[in-house]
């Protein structure tokens, strides 16, 4: 649909605070009722109780401090997207648009990404700020990140969210997630700062910072927003996906300590960790692998199928197979080059 001016119609809806795992089940559902058109274009808001959020592929004693989460009440979820570990609470604002990729005139995901970027830094500088684009996905004022951002296609559908920093308890997330020390010769880590930070004095409800984005899309995409309420349909289906998935101790730990049990060799290449299992005469094939990491692969099944696709390969294959994996199935978005994984399966046969 679309307004009197020919603007395409979307809905906002705010679905406050709430479990964090219900709120990732809700990306879930939002996406299978659009592409079924069970629900208009949306924008929605959304944040978190103190939660700590690992990425689809992390190994999570590895990333979360998960003694300390547990006696502190701190909210342990697994994402459905990739990336790193993060922490998030009321001090968050989190943003996403649900769409038809046509209704932004996009057609590959880095230009999705720099439009809707571009649109929400228009918004959040009328707070008093000069927000901008930083490609890959930040939006930055003056080189301090104040907005990380994702997303991915499903067929026609536009999954795009961001996390703006309003306030940021450091000692909490420092508490909660184990941040790793820069390898040597690694770019250091960027920048990041706050709203509170530069705005001290300013008017940062979530109402206003909500309008202000709001404002961004609309003359950054070039749509009519109307503010509405979520679904009963929504709620019952991310409810479903919960309960059935996303809130299950075996999709939270699906990824656990792989190599507890002593039996598992372990490489890692850049953002990507094997954990490998071998077999033969000379222990030089692979019987399964298991990759895990800091690292973003869209859509997030292709890691599963690389996965399966290297059971049985000869140590001297692995590369050559990944390499015609990544040339049949190319991943939208990945931010591990096919030679991480390559690297990272020898490495694990090599420190046998």
């Amino acid at each position: 649909m679309t307004d009197l001016a020919g603007r395409p119609e979307f809905r906002v809806i705010d679905t406050g605070v709430r479990d964090g795992c219900l709120q990732i089940a809700f990306d879930q559902a939002l996406v299978e009722l659009r592409k079924a058109g069970d629900i208009p274009d949306t924008v929605r808001f959304l944040r978190f109780p103190p939660t700590a959020l690992v990425g689809r592929h992390q190994d999570l004693s590895r990333e979360l401090k998960l003694d300390h989460c547990r006696k502190a009440g701190i909210g342990i979820v697994r994402r459905i997207t990739g990336g790193g570990a993060i922490y998030l609470d009321e001090g968050q604002l989190g943003w996403e648009l649900v769409c038809d990729r046509r209704k932004i005139g996009v057609a590959t995901l880095a230009d999705m990404t720099a439009r809707i970027c571009r649109a929400a830094a228009v918004g959040l500088s009328t707070l008093g700020i000069a927000a901008e684009y930083r490609p890959p996905t930040d939006i930055v004022v003056d080189g301090q990140k104040i907005c990380g951002t994702g997303g991915y296609f499903d067929d026609d559908i536009v999954m795009y969210q961001g996390t703006t920093l309003v306030d940021l308890d450091l000692p909490a997330m420092m508490a909660a997630i184990n941040v790793a020390a820069p390898k040597e010769g690694a770019p250091p880590p960027p920048r990041v700062t706050t709203l509170r930070a530069l705005l001290p004095d300013a008017d940062l409800s979530m109402p206003r910072l909500q309008a202000a984005l709001v404002a961004g899309f609309e003359t950054g995409l070039g749509i009519a927003c109307t503010v509405s309420e979520p679904s009963e349909a929504e709620e019952a289906l991310a409810q479903r996906i919960c309960d059935a998935e996303i809130g299950t101790a075996d999709f939270i730990a699906g990824i656990d300590d792989p190599g507890a049990d002593g039996s598992v060799r372990h490489g890692e290449s850049g953002p990507v960790n094997a954990w490998l299992r071998v077999e033969g005469r000379r222990n030089d094939r692979v019987r399964e692998v298991l990759f895990t990491g800091d690292f973003v692969m869209v859509p997030p099944r292709l890691v599963m199928d690389l996965e399966g696709s290297l059971r049985g390969a000869p140590s001297g294959e692995v590369a050559d197979r990944v390499s015609a994996f990544f040339a049949e199935s190319p991943p939208q978005i990945a931010t591990a080059p096919p030679d991480a994984f390559a690297g990272a399966v020898a490495a694990a046969f090599a420190g046998a």
